[in-house]
């Protein structure tokens, strides 16, 4: 794909809303400095909750129609947010929410956790030899939170990039990901935003979530990234606002379904964890494409790739 940018960015998630909280920031100062901003989610989110009493028929117990209106909610997010390239892993409704942990739909036929990881991977291989990216950005190990679909979404990341740099795995040419990065949350920085809401909008909503409620939150000397989307914190709390079964936003603070309020971070953190880090002397980068040298166009190796 000789028209794409230079700087090629992969994000994979688990559910439509994940990416706007943790990613919405990030996404959308790369799309605004040109790079080409690819997005995977790995299921619909059809086992979600839903916040807006009149969508309430939604719900997988009522009509289970949840997952196809949150794919219109996610449509509507990366509006927000200037991505264009945002597909759903093997096609939209490929793989089902599997609910949280320790639900029956965890060993539903077809759910996400359920699938064979080789099996979802391989979908996502074909995304990663298309788009060739420099960056790919997922959960860590547990996921952020212990959901099934957030670990199951980490192990086919890492998988699938396993397998698009290997020459003997399927089909096209294959690919190293230069880089690639676990999305995480400041415990320090967390603290603080708690604080300004316990100061500042204790009423906001019905009660206040924990630090450790946050998914992928971590001390300081694990994070090696900080990316500061101050000046896109108006397109995070749109897109976020987007997902509105899911999330109620009230100025700088949101809240999911549990109705617990909690801070809106537009300087978004993460930890590097392949590749070689672009600044020296174990200072942060504040680009998740330092180091890399930059191609001249979608087909070029770059930093590693192949």
């Amino acid at each position: 794909m000789k028209d794409l940018p230079a700087r090629r960015l992969l994000l994979v998630h688990a559910h439509p809303d994940d990416e706007s909280i943790n990613n919405g920031a990030t996404m959308a100062r790369y799309a605004a400095e040109g790079a080409h901003v690819t997005l995977v989610t790995c299921t619909l989110g059809e086992e979600g909750e839903v916040i807006p009493p009149p969508l309430a028929r939604l719900t997988a117990d009522r009509d289970d129609t949840l997952g196809p209106h949150r794919v219109g909610e996610l449509a509507e997010a990366m509006k927000e947010l200037g991505v264009a390239d945002h597909r759903f892993l093997g096609g939209a409704g490929r793989y089902r929410d599997s609910g949280m942990m320790g639900a029956e739909q965890n060993g539903r036929p077809g759910s996400f956790w359920s699938t064979p990881v080789d099996e979802a991977a391989a979908h996502l291989v074909e995304v990663i030899r298309e788009i060739r990216p420099q960056v790919l950005v997922t959960y860590d190990p547990d996921g952020g939170y212990g959901h099934p679909d957030h670990i199951q979404a980490h192990r086919v990341a890492m998988r699938a990039a396993d397998l698009a740099a290997d020459p003997a795995y399927g089909s096209g040419a294959p690919h190293a990901v230069a880089k690639i990065y676990w999305n995480r949350v400041e415990r320090a920085v967390a603290e603080a935003g708690f604080e300004r809401l316990r100061t500042t909008a204790p009423d906001a909503f019905p009660g206040i979530a924990a630090v450790d409620d946050v998914p992928g939150v971590t001390d300081g000397e694990r994070i090696t990234a900080e990316i500061d989307g101050s000046a896109y914190a108006g397109a995070k709390s749109a897109a976020m606002r987007a997902h509105a079964t899911q999330i109620a936003v009230d100025g700088p603070f949101f809240a999911l379904s549990n109705d617990l309020g909690q801070p809106l971070l537009t300087t978004e953190y993460y930890q590097l964890v392949r590749g070689a880090p672009g600044v020296p002397g174990g200072i942060r980068e504040s680009d998740l494409f330092a180091g890399l040298p930059a191609a001249e166009d979608g087909t070029g190796a770059t930093g590693g790739t192949a």
